[in-house]
């Protein structure tokens, strides 16, 4: 199974699908776009929240970073006048550090994702989406800012006038994502961002054309009218889309074959679209093996 994945409600899937389709199955395409460097180290936000999570370490209450992590580093480069912008753990800037050295020695994204994915134990395939360098960009009234700048240093509090991905233009998802794309069948977009974590993907030359051919199910990151974590609904106002299902299923109109959305929800489109209704919030480890199986009741995968 194909996963693309943003950092958040992605992950909180992964254990389910691990368990109920085995992690060996799994390829997650994973956004790079709010990928960027801090204290000379590459922060791969989305990457390191897929992999801390099938590794068992991610901190279940952000979503982010390593349980019970220590910020020794972090506050004594602050007291000496540093400011990171973000927390950076002691134990979660061993990854970037060891990612940093590896691209130094000559290796790709993809080269080092492989070879820090293998040192956590990782059986999945972990594959970023680019190994070029693109920039989620937040235009406000008051300038652009980085995405890492609008969410963490501005806690999402600007409002938003457009969000364009720096790059974009130039950048080709990797070899090893066409191949994936390419060879699947089946392909599941997680309850991320449809703007920020899901549109840098789609926005790479010719993975929409790809999905075209698949069969494509999404699960929708908002229940009503709000989104079940994160900036998702200001991003999704200031591209035009509608905050609900239908919304999301606007962002993926051109290949999606099925849509699973809350419960008390409806979709607000006449077209032939297989809806799936259930509880999609995952609060815990069981609702993600909960909806884990409904997937695969639903959709025969």
């Amino acid at each position: 199974m194909i996963i693309l994945s943003g950092g958040t409600g992605t992950p909180k899937l992964l254990p389910g699908l691990k368990e109920v389709f085995g992690e060996e199955n799994l390829t997650i395409v994973v956004n790079t776009a709010e990928d960027v460097y801090i204290s000379g180290n590459l922060i791969c936000p989305d990457v390191d929240s897929v992999i801390y999570t099938l590794a068992g370490i991610i901190d279940r209450e952000r979503w982010w970073g390593v349980a019970g992590d220590t910020f020794h580093t972090h506050n004594a480069l602050k007291r000496r006048g540093h400011d990171e912008r973000m927390m950076i753990g002691d134990t979660d800037r061993a990854t970037h550090i060891l990612r940093t050295e590896l691209i130094k020695r000559g290796m790709t994204l993809t080269e080092a994702t492989c070879e820090l994915k293998a040192r956590f134990g990782i059986n999945a395939e972990i594959l970023p989406m680019t190994d070029e360098r693109v920039s989620t960009r937040i235009i406000t009234p008051d300038g652009e800012l980085h995405f890492q700048e609008f969410w963490v240093t501005e806690h999402g509090e600007p409002e938003v006038c457009d969000v364009r991905f720096d790059g974009i233009e130039r950048a080709k998802p990797t070899r090893a994502v066409i191949n994936a794309l390419e060879s699947a069948h089946e392909v599941l977009i997680g309850p991320s961002n449809p703007i920020t974590s899901i549109g840098p993907i789609l926005g790479l030359k010719g993975v929409r054309e790809l999905l075209k051919g698949k069969e494509v199910a999404a699960i929708s990151p908002i229940v009503g009218n709000e989104p079940v974590s994160g900036p998702a609904g200001k991003l999704m106002r200031a591209k035009g889309f509608e905050v609900s299902p239908s919304g999301i299923y606007r962002c993926y109109e051109d290949f999606l074959d099925a849509l699973v959305i809350d419960k008390n929800d409806k979709l607000d489109v006449d077209v032939d679209l297989k809806v799936i209704k259930t509880d999609i919030l995952i609060r815990t480890p069981e609702d993600s093996v909960r909806l884990a199986m409904l997937l695969r009741d639903h959709l025969a995968w």
